[in-house]
């Protein structure tokens, strides 16, 4: 009879690669992965991969069971979920989190997934969306909060919640009278998400065609210090002033009025891989849809 151990290791193998990323995910050293792969191949009577010095390759015949692989660990997890109350997930899952979400609904959500779903472990990772859709790749993180969709094979995503970005000042920051230039704003340092961002790139090739050369641009994925910065007077921000309503109110920060076109919102979704294994994931990112909907009303 064939081991359901030795086709999971099959199948995490061919997945990430490579025996020491299943050794990883499986929570077991590379020799028993080894072990494993050769046992089934034994059973089977064909050969999975091809090995060299660069790692492993899936054979014709390896990819062609792949799928067969993947069913019958479907079937496993469709069973233990058949069998379980919603309410009794466990383990842990990891999720990536941009910090726009930290700021505004995170703590709201966590709150409901413990009441829901005491036994269940999360372990959160706060970065930009283009390290967390890297990390999701790769399978460091189960599930993503971040800027998408991720529009690729096996990727599910369900939209959560689009925020509008404004230009923000400190009043401290002599700009001078309304409505103010793309020029005007250039002379002082611009606060924005990473250079890597949409919003950095959209901001830089507004002060380009208004002619403003050589902009003073500051991309940082840490928004608090963004904030922090605007607040001191170094510059003009453009920032998700969804998390801003307490300077705001304040007097403390300013929305400006800006003669330009307009900035792209941030639209923000909740991704994962599909797969017989991401069950946690979807209920979790439905979780979130719902809270994040409430957040916005």
């Amino acid at each position: 009879m064939i081991d359901l151990r030795n086709i999971e290791t099959f199948y995490w193998v061919a997945t990430l690669g490579t025996f020491s990323a299943a050794s990883e995910k499986l929570n077991t050293t590379q020799p028993t992965i080894s072990q494993r792969v050769a046992a089934l191949e034994k059973d089977l009577g064909v050969r999975l991969f091809d090995r060299d010095a660069r790692g492993v390759k899936l054979t014709a015949k390896g990819h062609e069971l792949l799928s067969h692989a993947e069913r019958m660990l479907q079937g496993r997890s469709d069973m233990i979920q058949a069998a379980r109350e919603e309410n009794v997930f466990t383990g842990t899952l990891r999720i990536g989190v941009a910090e726009t979400i930290v700021q505004t609904w995170l703590s709201a959500l966590i709150e409901h997934v413990h009441t829901l779903y005491p036994a269940l472990i999360i372990e959160i990772e706060v970065d930009t969306s283009s390290v967390l859709r890297t990390h999701l790749q790769s399978r460091h993180i189960d599930l993503a909060f971040m800027m998408g969709p991720v529009l690729e094979a096996r990727v599910e995503n369900l939209p959560l919640c689009t925020y509008p970005l404004a230009w923000v000042a400190s009043p401290l920051l002599d700009l001078g009278p309304a409505p103010l230039t793309l020029e005007r704003i250039g002379r002082f340092p611009i606060l924005t998400y990473p250079s890597n961002s949409e919003p950095y790139r959209v901001v830089r090739d507004m002060l380009t065609r208004a002619n403003v050369t050589a902009p003073r641009m500051y991309g940082s994925a840490s928004l608090s210090m963004v904030v922090r910065m605007t607040l001191d007077g170094m510059g003009t921000s453009v920032i998700a002033p969804i998390f801003l309503g307490k300077e705001l109110a304040r007097g403390e920060l300013r929305l400006l009025d800006i003669d330009a076109g307009p900035l792209p919102d941030l639209s923000f979704t909740a991704t994962w891989i599909g797969g017989h294994d991401s069950h946690v994931a979807a209920t979790v990112a439905r979780l979130a849809q719902r809270v994040a909907s409430a957040n916005a009303s």
